[in-house]
C-alpha cells in the first residue's frame, strides 16, 4: 500500500535525451525517429531547460507550406508579431529556432496529482522535472498511469457502531465536496450496504455520490436509488 502521494521523482523517466539549441532540424527529426520517442528538451551547456521540440513542432513546420495567403486586410488586422514568430519557427534551421518555450516544469517533490493537473490544465504531454533549475527527469501522461494503478485512499471513519461510522464518514466527505450541495440525497447504511435515496439534479452527481460511498471505509455495497430531476434542487427543502 502506498503510504504517501506519488511524487515526480517516483514516475519520472531519468537518463532523458536532450540536445542543444543548435542542433540542426534535419538531425533531430532523425533523432526523434530512431529512438522512437515524440518529444526531446533543449538544454544550455549548465544543464538548464531553454525548451521542448515535439513532433507538433516539426509537423508545424511542415504544415506551414500549405497555409493559406492572407489578403491585404486580413494582414493588416492580425498580428504580425504573430505571424513573424511563425514564420521565425517555421523555417528556422536548429532546434533553438523551433523549440516552444516557455516550458512549464516541476520540481521532483511536485505530486502526482498536481502534474495530471497541469497536463489537463495547459493541454500538454509532459512536464520536464528540475533539481535546483537543472534537468533530471520527464513525466510525460504515460508515467501518471502508474499513479492511476495506486487507487485513493479509502476514507476511515470515526468511532462508533460500524454502520454509524459508515453514515457519518459519508457526512463528512460530503461537507468537504461542494458539488453534492445540489443533492437531497438520504444515505441509509445496513451491515455495511449503503442504499441511497432522495433527487440529485444531473448524471454526473449521481455517480459522484455514488463514487463518494464506495470509498468509504467498510462499505462492502451501494444500492442506488437516486433519481434525476433536471430542476434545481436545494438540499434541505
Amino acid at each position: 500500500m502506498q503510504t504517501r502521494p506519488l511524487l515526480a521523482k517516483d514516475l519520472m523517466t531519468r537518463g532523458v535525451l536532450t540536445v542543444p539549441p543548435g542542433m540542426p532540424v534535419n538531425i533531430l527529426a532523425q533523432m526523434l525517429t530512431q529512438r522512437g520517442i515524440s518529444a526531446v528538451p533543449v538544454v544550455s551547456e549548465t544543464g538548464q531547460v531553454l525548451g521542448i521540440v515535439t513532433e507538433a513542432d516539426l509537423l508545424r513546420r511542415l504544415a506551414s507550406a500549405e497555409d493559406p495567403k492572407k489578403g491585404l486586410l486580413a494582414q493588416i488586422l492580425s498580428s504580425q508579431n504573430r505571424q513573424a514568430a511563425r514564420y521565425a519557427r517555421t523555417h528556422g534551421r536548429t532546434a533553438g529556432d523551433i523549440m516552444t518555450t516557455g516550458v512549464i516544469t516541476v520540481e521532483e517533490e511536485t505530486s502526482a496529482a498536481h502534474i495530471a493537473h497541469l497536463l489537463e490544465e495547459k493541454g500538454i504531454k509532459r512536464v520536464p522535472v528540475l533539481r535546483q533549475g537543472k534537468l533530471v527527469g520527464l513525466v510525460s501522461r504515460t508515467d501518471l498511469l502508474h499513479a492511476v494503478l495506486d487507487p485513493p485512499p479509502s476514507i476511515k471513519a470515526e468511532a462508533g457502531t460500524e454502520d454509524e461510522q459508515i453514515l457519518r464518514a459519508i457526512e463528512d466527505e460530503r461537507g468537504r465536496q461542494p458539488w453534492s450541495n445540489g443533492a437531497f440525497v438520504f444515505a441509509d447504511v445496513t451491515d455495511g450496504v449503503v442504499r441511497l435515496h432522495g433527487i440529485v439534479r444531473s448524471e454526473e452527481i449521481r455517480r459522484g455520490m455514488c463514487m463518494l460511498a464506495q470509498r468509504i471505509e467498510g462499505v462492502k455495497r451501494v444500492i442506488d436509488e437516486m433519481s434525476v430531476t433536471s430542476g434545481v434542487v436545494m438540499p434541505g427543502l
